[in-house]
């Protein structure tokens, strides 16, 4: 009679594809910054599902289709080098993302999926996006590109190599293993690095070769 047996008659919802493909998944967003002088920047973030892995490829004050091709040649080439291209993309339809940016994904076996205009479409760049404002750019007067260029790439260094996430049991996305134990705290002192001019601070023990790192909250 055309209906699909049960329990599923529809097909899976978008949140249990996003769930079940999330290895496989790479995000991209555009998002604004403002600079103190009241100048508008754009930056790119593309998001690894799976490991939350994040890029920010670069900053500009003129987001054309063209600038948009270079970041995910840069991308593509950087997923390329650690053998992680991913099976799909998954995009919003700013019109700055081009034929030519789609191609640069497809190349490499890469399904372009566009978001519906829709909440929660692409709620994991999103996400991302609102961390990377409420941890950095809330605290940061950005000056300009470089600037602001330099502000994303420590705050990703961190996000990536120190921020704990809940769903990877608290591992950060470039870690693959829990951090040892430490149970003599006599005999052990502490580093801190001060990430952004102590926007977030990043705490070590020195003595371990193995060190456990942790993100302590802001002061």
């Amino acid at each position: 009679a055309g209906i699909d047996p049960a329990p599923r008659r529809s097909g899976p919802t978008w949140r249990d594809f996003l769930t079940a493909q999330a290895q496989g998944i790479l995000a991209a967003d555009f998002f604004p910054i403002d600079t103190a002088w009241g100048k508008r920047l754009y930056a790119m973030a593309f998001i690894e599902h799976g490991t939350r892995r994040l890029h920010i490829p670069g900053v500009t004050a003129h987001p054309t289709a063209q600038w948009a091709v270079k970041q995910a040649r840069n991308i593509a080439a950087d997923l390329g080098e650690r053998g992680a291209a991913p099976r799909f993309l998954l995009r919003d339809r700013d019109r700055k993302y081009t034929n030519a940016f789609d191609a640069v994904f497809t190349a490499e076996d890469t399904q372009v999926l566009l978001s519906a205009p829709r909440p929660r479409m692409n709620a994991h760049c999103e996400r991302v996006i609102g961390t990377i404002r409420r941890e950095a750019l809330d605290h940061v007067l950005i000056l300009g590109e470089s600037h602001a260029r330099k502000v994303l790439t420590d705050y990703q260094d961190h996000y990536n190599g120190h921020r704990p996430h809940q769903s990877r049991q608290q591992l950060p996305p470039s870690t693959t293993e829990q951090p040892a134990i430490v149970h003599d705290l006599d005999d052990r002192s502490l580093l801190r690095t001060r990430v952004l001019g102590g926007v977030i601070n990043e705490y070590r023990y020195a003595a371990s070769p193995a060190a456990t790192t942790f993100r302590a909250p802001q002061e």
